[in-house]
């Protein structure tokens, strides 16, 4: 069984690689994901956001991290499951554990970053309610595609 766990600072090792992974395999590492992925407790949690581990067997199997922009607004970022473990329900369970926690902090928006490379991510946005908006503001040049979730009532 799947459980989502907050991150601790000795997951920061396992937190990069499920990452790095993802973003070498579709050539989207760029020095804004190193910055973040080399210190995520400064670049995420001491800022006011917040990262989601999946652990399963014991074994880390998957992230997401809510970084805290401004205002209210929150980025989904750090979305990662390992390879052998796609298909199983585990980046709806760290997408839904991120909503719960913006919600929580009375976050009015969700924004994303993507890329068109990433099709399964992008199903998984729209079927949480996502809308494209025109990409600003984005931190990537590999980001062509960015989304919202308003979460106000």
């Amino acid at each position: 069984m799947v459980t989502i766990i907050p991150f601790q600072p000795q997951h920061a090792a396992v937190f990069k690689s499920l990452n790095l992974y993802w973003l070498d395999q579709y050539n989207l590492t760029e020095p804004a994901d190193l910055a973040v992925l080399d210190n995520p407790v400064a670049t995420i949690l001491d800022t006011g956001g917040f990262i989601y581990l999946a652990q399963l067997n014991g074994e880390i199997v998957g992230s997401a991290a809510l970084i805290n922009e401004h205002a209210g607004i929150y980025e989904l970022a750090k979305m990662a499951v390992g390879p052998a473990h796609h298909g199983k329900g585990i980046s709806k369970l760290l997408l839904e554990k991120c909503l719960e926690a913006a919600k929580n902090v009375g976050a009015v928006k969700i924004i994303l970053y993507s890329n068109s490379q990433l099709k399964a991510a992008l199903k998984l946005y729209e079927k949480y309610g996502f809308t494209y908006v025109p990409v600003t503001g984005s931190p990537f040049e590999t980001a062509d595609i960015k989304m919202e979730l308003s979460l106000r009532p």
